[in-house]
């Protein structure tokens, strides 16, 4: 009797650990859950095969014993409650409310930024001028120019941003069609990814010499959930992200995790699994070891997270609850920027009023979760995006979530202007300080032109050249495939 219950959870736990692949590792939440659901297999199995096995026996179905519950039901029973309870308790001693001001210090944030020295300002050629779901867009139009690989594979949604020889680019791997075109393609893999140039808004569907044999779409140990899962048993991981090197090569990159408060609190990044899309082969990378073109090591929500336990929790957990005096938080919402080599996670922060205003904003590294807050107070996102929309209301274009720029030394929202179809048709640049401010035109360049007018006349600051239409032509700017070219005048 016990060999065949032991043999049956054996069994169901084999084949629920290779479905649901759980970390084996007590700092998981996922793990207490997997142990709880099979001591509760347990414990049904127990009361079911006990009754058969008694009844086959003596004749009665749970052999008279007490309440007519097993003695194995009832073990089982307790062992599940016993391991439900230690996890809550672990949970709430772990919480904020007895270590608030160890959550503080998961996120090291400079507080004495500089704007203008921090953040460069960068010409017109170089602002993307896509969010995702335009990326989105172009990538499945691109894809359907490709009869050999439109009927066989689809494009995934995950369109990650990443910096691609200095320039912002987002790329997104192809997938299976479905089971059997899975099967007919196996053995040569997913021939490429579809990259998409965010300045250009040139799609391009990149092929591969050597096709991916490790993707989310892949079955059994090629799988790349599963393949990671079970070269690493033990080790906790944020979701996984597809990237590319300098070179074009693909890599799924795993952000390792570690709880940094009491068993279960304070989740933060402590290395990083990189792994080849085309071999499978893998390297388990220290945070001071990550290659310099791997951008997504620190998650975003993960950053997001770190610095509202940051802003909620400066003076203890009752302020955070009760007075609230100095408590932050970030806006909803977020975007990215290129500085230099690396990617920054732009946030707006706000007081925890949730007003109309932000009182600063934050930029993090996420290759090294460097965090520098830059106290200047202006307006929310959504009321940028909504003065953005209010200077071409005629049109009814919807604004995308702002990105932060520098120009001519103002702290600017940058916002792409879609129309019902997600297709990019205009641009519009809003003042931080003074969301009144909005320069907009049919090109980046047009309306950076506007922008530094309106910011010449109204707030009086030097903005350099400005093309004013008229007087003696210094050179012009022609588009060429969306791209902008300058071409100086010979006099």
């Amino acid at each position: 009797m016990k060999l065949v219950k032991i043999g049956i959870i054996a069994i169901i736990a084999l084949i629920a650990y290779y479905i649901l692949l759980p970390t084996i590792n007590i700092q998981d939440p996922g793990f207490w859950c997997f142990m709880a659901g099979l001591v509760l297999v347990y414990t049904v199995l127990s009361l079911v095969l006990d009754a058969i096995f008694e009844k086959t026996k003596s004749g009665t179905i749970y052999g008279g014993f007490a309440l007519g519950v097993s003695k194995n039901a009832i073990y089982g029973g307790i062992a599940f409650c016993l391991i439900v309870a230690v996890f809550f308790i672990s949970m709430f001693i772990s919480s904020p409310i007895f270590f608030s001001n160890s959550y503080t210090k998961l996120l090291n944030v400079e507080l004495d930024g500089n704007f203008n020295s921090d953040v460069a300002a960068i010409t017109f050629d170089q602002i993307p001028s896509l969010d995702k779901q335009s990326a989105q867009r172009l990538g499945d139009r691109k894809m359907g120019e490709f009869a050999d690989l439109v009927s066989q594979f689809e494009v995934s949604d995950e369109y990650v941003q990443i910096n691609y020889q200095n320039r912002p680019v987002r790329v997104t791997p192809l997938l299976y069609g479905d089971f059997f075109k899975l099967v007919g393609n196996r053995g040569n893999g997913i021939p490429g990814y579809i990259m998409i140039d965010m300045v250009t808004q040139e799609a391009e569907v990149v092929r591969l010499n050597e096709g991916v044999k490790y993707s989310r779409s892949e079955m059994f140990g090629r799988n790349i959930d599963r393949h990671v899962r079970f070269n690493y048993p033990f080790t906790m991981f944020a979701r996984s992200v597809f990237e590319i090197d300098e070179s074009g090569n693909p890599y799924w990159l795993y952000p390792t995790m570690v709880r940094k408060i009491g068993l279960t609190g304070g989740r933060d990044v402590d290395g990083l699994v990189i792994v080849d899309a085309i071999t499978g082969g893998h390297t388990h990378y220290k945070l001071q070891d990550v290659p310099e073109w791997a951008d997504h090591v620190f998650p975003s929500e993960l950053i997001l997270e770190q610095y509202d336990y940051y802003g909620a929790y400066q003076s203890g957990w009752l302020n955070s609850v009760f007075g609230q005096r100095g408590v932050t938080m970030t806006t909803e919402g977020y975007n990215f920027l290129v500085i230099g080599d690396d990617l920054y996670v732009y946030t707006g922060i706000t007081s925890v009023g949730r007003d109309e205003s932000n009182i600063g904003f934050l930029l993090t590294n996420q290759r090294t979760k460097e965090a520098t807050y830059y106290s200047i107070p202006g307006s929310h996102e959504y009321s940028a995006m909504d003065s953005a929309e209010g200077a071409v209301q005629h049109l009814r274009y919807r604004a995308t979530f702002p990105l932060l720029l520098n120009i001519a030394g103002e702290p600017t929202y940058f916002i792409a202007l879609k129309d019902d179809a997600l297709l990019v048709k205009m641009y519009a640049m809003v003042n931080v300080g003074r969301y009144n401010i909005v320069g907009t035109g049919q090109s980046v360049y047009e309306c950076e032109q506007d922008y530094k007018r309106k910011l010449s006349t109204e707030l009086n600051v030097e903005v350099g050249d400005i093309d004013v239409g008229s007087g003696p032509i210094d050179y012009i700017v022609v588009y060429i495939d969306g791209q902008p070219y300058r071409f100086e005048m010979v006099t």
